[in-house]
C-alpha cells in the first residue's frame, strides 16, 4: 500500500472512530445503553426511544435520498446509492431473531459498547452473543459458496 493510501485509510479511520465516539455519546446521553430504558421502550411503557428513532428517521431519510439525488460520492471514491429491496422471510428471521436478543439483553451491537464503557457489565455478556451471531451469518455464507450484501440477489462465487 503505498504512503499516500495508508494516509488516506488513517484519516478515514480516525474520522469513524470520531464519529463512532460521538455516536457513543448520542447513545449514552439518551441513556439507549441502559437495560431499564429498552425494557421500558418494548414493554410499551415509555415511548421516548421510538421518538428518538422517529426524529432520526425524519433527519436522515431526506438527506439520504438528497446525496444520492445529487449524485455524491463517498469519501472511498464510490458512487453513492442506497439499497432497496422488498421485505422477504430471511428479513423477518432475521428481525425475530435481533429483537429477541435485544429484548433478553436490553441492547444491540453499539449500545452494549457504550454498556461496557460506562461500566455496566451486562454489556461484557451481550457483546460474545453479538460476536456469536456475526460468526453464524458468515458460515451461512460460506457455506452456500458465495458472497453478497444479504440484501440483492446477484451473489458472486467465492
Amino acid at each position: 500500500m503505498s504512503r499516500l493510501a495508508r494516509q488516506k485509510n488513517n484519516t478515514l479511520n480516525a474520522v469513524g472512530l470520531l464519529f463512532g465516539i460521538l455516536f457513543g455519546a448520542v447513545l449514552a446521553g439518551a441513556r439507549l445503553h441502559e437495560y431499564d430504558t429498552i425494557h421500558n421502550m418494548l414493554s410499551f411503557e415509555e415511548y421516548d426511544v421510538f421518538l428518538f428513532m422517529a426524529s432520526a428517521i425524519a433527519v436522515s431519510a431526506p438527506l439520504l435520498w438528497l446525496l444520492e439525488r445529487k449524485g455524491f460520492t463517498t469519501p472511498l471514491g464510490g458512487q453513492f446509492s442506497l439499497s432497496r429491496s422488498k421485505p422477504e422471510a430471511h428479513h423477518i428471521k432475521g428481525g425475530a431473531i435481533f429483537g429477541i436478543g435485544w429484548a433478553i439483553a436490553g441492547t444491540c451491537p453499539a449500545p452494549a459498547l457504550v454498556m461496557v464503557s460506562s461500566g455496566a457489565m451486562l454489556g461484557l455478556v451481550a457483546i460474545p452473543g453479538i460476536f456469536l451471531g456475526l460468526h453464524l451469518r458468515e458460515r451461512q455464507v460460506m457455506s452456500a459458496l458465495t458472497a453478497g450484501d444479504g440484501e440483492h440477489r446477484i451473489l458472486e462465487k467465492v
